[in-house]
């Protein structure tokens, strides 16, 4: 890619060359604030709706949780052996899906991978019109 300038001396070239990459690294960290702020919009709205279930969830479950401990105590069981099984089996199954929660969280990244990939993109262009400048030059 071979540009042609014939008539502008090199301080207008160099100043033109300045404008671009000035423009270029504007545009760059505007995609990149886009990016991050689409990102943090999906975390937050997600974060929202965990809360909500939440709320609604936990007097429920604390309440199923009462029914089948009164269920057992019912069927024999002594009732300080039933909560201890309910709270127990509880205990574990909360335990598990925490650690899956952890997991996944951290699996979720902040980084705007669009920007990165652009940015070495325009690095690569720009390297490979330089290497084909110098070339010209040498011939």
């Amino acid at each position: 890619m071979t540009i042609e300038t014939p008539g502008r001396s090199i301080s207008n070239i160099l100043a033109s060359l300045a404008r671009q990459v000035t423009g270029l690294i504007r545009n760059e960290s505007q995609l990149a604030r886009a990016e991050i702020s689409e990102k943090i919009d999906k975390l937050s709205g997600a974060a929202l709706m965990i809360g909500a279930g939440a709320v609604l969830l936990l007097p429920a479950l604390v309440i199923l949780l009462q029914a089948l401990v009164a269920a057992l105590a019912e069927r024999g069981w002594s009732p300080a052996l039933a909560a201890l099984l309910v709270g127990g089996v509880a205990l574990a199954i909360g335990a598990v899906l925490c650690v899956i929660g952890l997991q996944r969280l951290k699996a979720v990244s902040l980084v705007p991978r669009k920007t990165i990939n652009q940015i070495q993109q325009d690095v690569a262009v720009a390297t490979e019109t330089r290497y084909e400048h110098d070339v010209e030059r040498a011939a």
